[in-house]
């Protein structure tokens, strides 16, 4: 039952957690987000350290219903998910490596009495060997409410909300973007010109680098003697691509060539790094050639087979014994005797 935990989790910690907005994290039934500090109230926990330190700050969980409710709390490192590239945190099961394993909340569980908020602080080790960067998690409390009738997990579903927490170690930063695997797949009508023509067009963009990127990608078509067929910003992308992180992505292309032959080129940009990666197409109505094809291959066909039943009719032949026409046989001279 560990899979729809898994997606439910990424869900809320991909909606509600929105980079840049003021809120904590909600699903309607409770909130988990910093304690403020004395200058004002914090959407995420923004922290810095050296290697070696150790930070200490508090969450808050807000109970918003009206009986009490009981969770487990935990850190959990975070990514990108390969369908759409959302942020989202690991299950508590999972192996972590990074905030996940160097922060500890000071209460493993906590009952929160309804329409109340309680208080946990929590300490965060940063380890004498940690990579500098950025190491994005999250301070995730757990709904562990079980059916009392089979003592399992309601529905086999656990619901999670995550403080996000964007910690960067000191040292060198690095950005670096890598675009490619770059594929153009067209899907035509059967008759050119009575049909829309599409393609789309598959990349992997991936953060090569120790810190967090907000990627802007441009997509370029140049059709045969260079004509710019398509030039466009896309809008499909991460709004965060985390360090180490890698996502599969798609557009699609309306209003595709059905005839002819180029390029589609995609430059992924952030700040200090900019790459690009190309692939070739070429855009004919297959299904139309494959049909003129097999009926000019057919069209072949049958002259030759006439031709054929002719020269069997046309050949010599003698009487058989049952009336039917056999070839005839040369008779052989009888060889002379010395």
């Amino acid at each position: 039952m560990r899979k729809p935990y898994v997606l439910l989790l990424s869900l809320l910690c991909l909606l509600q957690l929105p980079s840049g907005t003021a809120r904590a994290a909600d699903n309607g039934s409770w909130s988990v987000y910093p304690v403020a500090s004395k200058i004002a109230a914090r959407p995420y926990f923004t922290l810095s350290a050296e290697p070696g330190q150790t930070l200490t700050d508090k969450v808050a969980v807000q109970n918003k219903t009206g009986r009490p409710l009981t969770f487990r709390l935990y850190a959990a490192d975070a990514y990108n998910t390969v369908r759409d590239g959302g942020f989202a945190v690991r299950t508590a099961d999972e192996r972590m490596r990074g905030v996940g394993a160097w922060a500890r909340p000071a209460r493993p569980r906590i009952t929160v009495p309804g329409h109340r908020t309680v208080t946990v602080p929590f300490t965060l080790r940063v380890p004498e060997g940690a990579v500098p960067g950025d190491h994005p998690g999250a301070i995730v409390a757990l709904d562990e409410r079980t059916d009392p009738g089979s003592g399992r997990v309601a529905l086999g579903v656990r619901r999670a909300v995550g403080a996000r927490v964007y910690l960067r170690v000191g040292g060198p930063v690095l950005p670096a973007l890598a675009v490619g695997q770059v594929r153009i797949s067209h899907h035509q009508p059967l008759v050119p010109g009575l049909g829309d023509s599409t393609a789309t067009i598959s990349y992997t963009l991936r953060n090569t680098g120790n810190v967090s990127l907000s990627p802007k990608v441009e997509l370029k078509a140049r059709g045969l003697f260079g004509r710019t067929l398509l030039d466009r910003e896309l809008t499909r992308v991460p709004a965060e691509l985390l360090p180490g992180q890698r996502v599969r992505l798609t557009e699609t292309w309306r209003g595709a060539p059905q005839f002819d032959r180029g390029a589609v080129t995609l430059t992924a940009s952030a700040p200090d790094t900019r790459e690009s990666a190309s692939a070739s197409f070429l855009a004919l109505p297959w299904p139309l050639l494959a049909l003129v094809f097999a009926a000019g291959a057919l069209t072949g066909a049958l002259p030759v087979r006439a031709r054929r039943v002719r020269a069997r009719r046309s050949a010599p032949g003698r009487p058989s014994p049952r009336g039917r026409t056999t070839p005839s046989r040369p008779r052989s001279s009888p060889s002379a005797r010395p």
